[in-house]
């Protein structure tokens, strides 16, 4: 029986002109109307502010990253790094100049390489070590500030910091866990990151206790750019024990919240040697971070969970699913349109990531003229953070052709940064996970559609 249902589903493909991974989409046309079918892809590829990412440190006026370094991260498909600040030398003083511009030699590499930063800042690496006083981390975000501002497009997200051992708000030497010095410490953050950067603090209670509710926000505070909407989460002891070292204080009850939390703001972090549970497996992996929707994971610790992963072949489907990986299932549009009318653009977009994405995107129905190369631009409404993990989302949107002159144009699809200064790079353009229809050298996605304008 099974034979014969195989059989059956080969005749399907063959008469439909279905294709699997290898490329292709099939196309149907009916009282003037094309529709489009797309083929799903399987292959791992990089896509801004998601993925596994490497974690690079370094000290008090220290090395800049090199753009040698930055390019080697394209070849094992990262697109993000946390950079990890420490500022040992400044715990009583303003930081230096030589501080200061290896910051921003930091962010002009990333820019020059395609890259972008989850942030932190730290005083200590070490358990006993010593950070610096509220007043001192006031001063030090003054100085930050207008760095900040300047670079704010190659800042994914920015993990809290500055508070005790690597700046993951437990261990203090100045009193700064106390609830007066957090909600002090967050007011700064927000204040001094420019509002579309969103700050992930180490554990729900930290946000609860800041916004004074329990109750998880939603879409109509989670799309906008108050404080609740800017803070998110990250777990630096991911699936290591029973509470992940203290992350949750009621379980269940924290992880529902920050899986509804995290339909708009980003969770991410690392693994640590697990106690009182065994290393997680690919199943239990898959089910916690489908459930707390993550969005990036380091890989450069911890090394045994990340290799239980490779051992069981489940590592590289983490690597397609962390974050956004969206999809076109179809879409659909006139054959021919009026000159200086309208087109109706209709299509279904599937998320098979573990999130969705975060950062507000500029999108674009593009007409390419097939005579000459010409490109209109005619941006959408579609507000791709929409596109939610599991959930068909369907996309209709009417564009005028006011301004395109006659003739036969190919569309395609752009999802590029919302900063002015990385809105021409392909680097940071959403890529949709289909065969065939990514282009490399422009950023967009073809839809394999054509368009009579007369």
């Amino acid at each position: 029986m099974k034979n014969i249902v195989m059989i059956f589903c080969l005749f399907l493909n063959l008469a439909s002109g279905c294709q699997s991974d290898g490329g292709g989409e099939n196309k149907e046309e009916a009282n003037g109307l094309e529709k489009v079918t797309y083929t799903a892809s399987n292959e791992v590829f990089t896509n801004p502010e998601r993925g596994f990412m490497h974690s690079w440190q370094v000290n008090s006026e220290g090395a800049a990253m090199t753009a040698a370094s930055l390019a080697n991260l394209k070849k094992e498909n990262v697109s993000l790094i946390l950079r990890l600040y420490y500022l040992e030398k400044f715990k009583t003083t303003a930081l230096s100049q030589t501080q200061l511009d290896l910051i921003k030699t930091d962010f002009t590499r990333l820019r020059e390489s395609g890259l972008k930063c989850v942030l932190r800042f730290a005083y200590t690496d070490a358990q006993d070590g010593t950070d610096a006083s509220v007043a001192v981390i006031s001063g030090h975000l003054d100085q930050l500030k207008p760095i900040l501002e300047e670079n704010k497009d190659v800042i994914a997200f920015v993990q809290a910091g500055f508070v005790g051992a690597w700046g993951e708000w437990y261990y203090t030497t100045n009193q700064l866990t106390t609830p007066a010095n957090k909600k002090l410490i967050l007011d700064k953050l927000l204040e001094t990151f420019p509002k579309e950067v969103k700050i992930q603090v180490r554990t729900p209670k930290i946000k609860q206790d800041f916004v004074a509710t329990t109750t998880a926000m939603d879409a109509t505070v989670g799309y906008g750019t108050t404080n609740t909407a800017r803070l998110g989460f990250h777990n630096d002891c991911f699936m290591a024990s029973v509470d992940d070292y203290g992350t949750y204080i009621n379980v269940t009850a924290d992880k529902t919240y920050i899986s509804n939390e995290a339909l708009f703001v980003p969770t991410g972090g690392e693994t640590c040697p697990p106690t009182d549970v065994p290393v997680a497996s690919c199943s239990i992996a898959e089910k916690e971070m489908t459930m707390l929707k993550w969005t990036y994971l380091n890989l450069d610790y911890y090394g045994p969970v990340l290799q239980e992963w490779r051992n069981n072949n489940c590592f590289t489907d983490f690597e397609r699913k962390l974050g956004y990986r969206l999809a076109l299932a179809t879409s659909s549009v006139k054959k021919e349109a009026a000159l200086n009318g309208s087109l109706e653009f209709n299509a279904v977009i599937n998320n098979g990531g573990f999130a969705p994405v975060y950062n507000p995107k500029n999108a674009y129905l593009i007409f390419r003229s097939t005579a000459n190369g010409t490109i209109y631009k005619k941006k959408l409404s579609f507000d791709v953070r929409k596109v939610v993990p599991r959930v068909a989302f369907d996309l209709k949107e009417t564009v005028s052709l006011a301004d395109i002159p006659a003739g036969t144009y190919e569309l395609l699809l752009k999802i590029e940064d919302s900063s002015t200064k990385l809105i021409d790079r392909p680097d940071y353009c959403i890529r949709f996970a289909n065969t065939g229809l990514w282009e490399t050298t422009t950023g967009f996605n073809k839809l394999s559609q054509t368009v009579i304008i007369k």
